[in-house]
This record gives C-alpha cells, structure tokens and sequence, in this order.
C-alpha cells in the first residue's frame, strides 16, 4: 500500500485527499517509482476541475512530474536500473499513469536519470516547463539569434524558463506581467525587457523594444483581449503559440492584423514533444546540455510538504508564486 493523491469529484483544492491505495507492480516496459518530491501544474487544476483535454474517470489520480528512486523495473526495461535517481517526463495521460503518490508506475521511455547535482525538489521542476518551452521555441518557432520573443505569464514555471531558453539560443526575452510587482525579478531571471500589462501600454511598448521590424515570436498563455496588442505588434510572418488560456474572457481573433502580416496563430501541447521520441530526444539533450553549462536553472517558488497537497494548489492558483510549486514527500 502507498499514499496516493485522489479525487471524488470535480472541483477546487479542497476536493483533494490522501488515501492508501494498492500500487500495482510495473507491467512489461514500465517502471515503478518511490518518489521523493512532486511538480505541480495548471494542467492539473483544469483535470480537477473537469476542463482539461482529458477527462477524470473518479475516484482519480493526478499529476505529470515527479522524481524519485527507481523502485523495481518492469520486464524488458534496459538502461535503468533499481536505485537510479530519477524524474519523470510528464505522461500523455493522467488516468492511466498519475504521479502524486509516494510509489507511481510510469513508461521507461519517460525515465530519466537526471543531473545528480539537483535536489529533488528541482529534478521535480524540471520536465514540463523545459519541454513546453523547448517544444515551443526551438521546435517549431526555431528561436534564435536576433529574434525577439515576447513571453506571457512569465513568472510561471514555464515562462522562467522559457526567458531562459531564449538567452540560451541568443534570442531577446520580452516578458509580460500583469504589474510591476515582479519587474526586478524578472529582469533578475534573463528577461531584457519586461512590460507589466496593468500599468503600460503593451502595444507602444512591444513596438518600442522590437522597432519596425517588430517580434517573430510569442509564447502566449493568457489568451483574451491580449491577442490585439500582441499581433498588433509582430512581424510579417510572424508565430504566436497559445499553449494556456488563463483569462476568462473571450479571446477575439485579430483577421485584419493576420492577413495583414501572413501571422500564424498556433494551438501548442507539450505533448508534440512527448509523444513523439525523436523530437523528444533531441528535447532532452538540449535541457540536459543546459543544465549542464548552467543555463538552465530550475527556479522554485515554494516547496510544500505532501500532507499539505491541497495547499499547495490553492498557492499555485493565486498566481502569487514565481517559478514552481513542489511538493515533498
């Protein structure tokens, strides 16, 4: 028996509890796991609270990233062995593989043995961020050297690291916040512009930092009004990646600004890079050689302990945090 991380039904934090629950061993080509810390998302908080682009089958687990001890192996697994040090690329499905437990089972493939220089904490922090970023920037917009890319939310999780990846590949980042109450720390995280959305105009602004060439890129997580502003602001030829939709309101879709300048507005999940194994190889080497130089540096807001799991997720859900929420076990 372990501690697990379930749901009855739909609904906020408070809907979360911790059960004893028998953990399966792992079938052929998985691997079972004792972990040690945990990674919360936004993608989680949509599947409690039945908006996510799966729906949970209740009583539910959840969760996509953790890291832990390699527990026992199921067969046919090569290249891990029992002891390992690990964390967990985020599975495609929720249902069949959740993570927020103290024993999880999860595909080999998504195994990784991470740096042995990074806490549990931070191995916790690292996958989906990285990857929705990487997946994103480098993937599809092929970000590099000259570009400017305006980054949305970007205290989150994703957005530091997505101000990371950009100084990584010699990109300009342009991050947005709602005030300025996080301008130093963003500036302090790589950014080298920030616009804080409640206080400037973003438009004049985006169109001051880029000039008349304007911003090739947006990695976008907000959705809404903003979409005006920042096409208004974007190059010929221009991509935006919408990978979130944290605002309530309806998002417009800006035709005249489009055709205008041939824009490609873009729907994006992580799991283009998951689901896929080469692009997924590549995407571990490029954070893997990050981590290793440094320049990528998993950024923690607050650490919780598991008993205190809905807590957590009520801290995420303020939108107070800067970086990621872990928890650990």
């Amino acid at each position: 028996m372990a501690r697990v991380v379930r749901f009855h039904r739909l609904g906020g934090p408070e809907v979360l509890c911790i059960e004893d629950v028998e953990v399966p061993p792992p079938v052929p080509g998985e691997v079972r796991i004792s972990v040690k810390a945990l990674g919360l998302n936004r993608a989680e908080v949509s599947f409690r609270a039945g908006t996510y682009i799966e729906t949970a089958q209740l009583p539910s687990g959840l969760g996509l990233e953790a890291a832990g001890v390699v527990e026992s192996l199921g067969q046919g697994v090569e290249g891990l062995a029992v002891g390992d040090a690990v964390s967990i690329v985020p599975p495609v499905s929720m249902i069949r593989w959740p993570t927020h437990g103290e024993l999880v089972t999860v595909p080999a493939g998504l195994v990784v043995r991470h740096p042995p220089s990074l806490s549990w904490g931070a191995a916790a922090a690292l996958w989906m961020k990285y990857l929705t970023a990487y997946g994103a920037l480098v993937d599809i917009a092929r970000l590099g050297s000259g570009d400017f890319v305006v980054i949305t939310a970007a205290s989150s999780s994703v957005g530091l690291a997505a101000i990371q990846i950009a100084n990584m590949v010699g990109a300009t980042a342009v991050a947005v916040t709602r005030t300025s109450r996080k301008r130093q720390a963003l500036h302090e995280a790589g950014a080298a512009h920030v616009i804080a959305m409640a206080e400037e105009d973003l438009e004049a602004r985006l169109k001051h930092i880029a000039g008349r060439d304007g911003v090739r890129v947006v990695l976008e997580a907000v959705g809404g009004p903003i979409f005006a502003p920042l096409t208004a602001a974007m190059s010929r030829g221009g991509i935006l990646l919408e990978y979130g939709g944290l605002s309530p309101e309806p998002t417009p879709f800006p035709l005249s600004t489009v055709l205008a300048k041939c824009l490609t507005l873009r729907g994006y999940l992580v799991h283009e890079i998951t689901g896929n194994p080469g692009k997924l190889e590549e995407a571990r080497k490029f954070i893997l050689a990050g981590l290793e130089a440094g320049d990528l540096r998993p950024v923690i807001a607050r650490t919780f302990p598991f008993e205190q799991i809905a807590d957590a997720y009520r801290f995420l859900e303020s939108n107070e945090q800067f970086g990621k929420v872990v928890v650990t076990i």
